[in-house]
């Protein structure tokens, strides 16, 4: 079914994630950059947070997370790092406070525009099917381990910089991949349009991509996200650990939002 077929096994998702922060791959990545529709120019010059409504389930946003926040804090120096290093204006970057690991991608911009006009039930629907998916991975797993990941890196997506985690253990692995396929293989789900549509990549976004110079120093830029890498590695011993899913809305890249009502996972 669709929920296990974009899932790598675990030796898989490590090999696959450890290429990704490779001098080559950056250098191969930064060719393929694009500025992001997620934030737009606003009159003054500076860039603002466009309409990009929809759903999704995450961790609990770092402000809602004290447990997590030494690794959230390593984050948020390296965010920092970045935006000084690269050429001003080249990224946009997400407030700290928002920080998160998406754990399963549901509905979002037109899709999600599109079902809602059709159908006036479609949140309420999308929240009862949601809770019914977290039932159900609660009823089908016997692990009781935390559920621990660490950091690997930068990495370079499309329209986006980000750093990519790795779990600390096989069964931290295969209890995200089994809490996935809970929602990507409920068929009451995939008939409210939510599919999976990418390969799990663990990851939490620092910013996104605005206008891309014509002349970008894209060897340059490769080298800093290495040497940034270099800085990195002392902090990957800081585990971040997975206690909670929730679903949770968004009307733009910057904030996450829930009801007290909404359904919640306790791992």
């Amino acid at each position: 079914m669709r929920g296990s077929r974009l899932d790598d096994t675990y030796q898989t998702y490590l090999n696959r994630v450890a290429r990704l922060l490779l001098p080559t791959a950056y250098q191969s990545q930064l060719q393929h950059i694009q500025e992001s529709p997620k934030f737009q120019l606003l009159p003054d010059g500076t860039r603002g947070a466009a309409p990009f409504p929809g759903y999704t389930v995450i961790t609990p946003p770092w402000e809602e997370d004290l447990e997590n926040s030494e690794f959230y804090t390593c984050l948020k120096e390296l965010q920092q790092k970045l935006l000084q290093q690269l050429d001003q204006g080249l990224i946009v970057t997400i407030p700290p406070d928002s920080f998160h690991l998406t754990l399963a991608d549901l509905i979002w911009e037109n899709a999600y525009r599109e079902r809602q006009a059709e159908n006036p039930e479609y949140e309420q629907q999308l929240q009862q099917l949601i809770a019914q998916s977290f039932q159900k991975y609660q009823q089908s797993t016997s692990s009781s381990n935390t559920i621990s990941w660490q950091l690997l890196g930068l990495m370079v997506m499309p329209r986006a910089i980000g750093v990519c985690l790795a779990p600390n253990n096989q069964d931290s692995y295969e209890q995200i991949k089994q809490f996935r396929r809970s929602i990507y293989q409920n068929r009451g789900l995939i008939g409210l349009g939510v599919q999976q549509q990418y390969h799990f990549t663990a990851h939490v976004t620092l910013g996104y991509f605005a206008e891309i110079p014509p002349h970008l120093e894209r060897d340059r830029l490769g080298n800093i996200l290495s040497e940034l890498n270099s800085q990195v590695l002392p902090q990957k011993a800081i585990a971040f650990c997975i206690r909670r899913a929730e679903l949770r809305k968004f009307d733009d890249m910057t904030h996450y939002y829930r009801e007290s009502e909404w359904p919640v996972l306790e791992f």
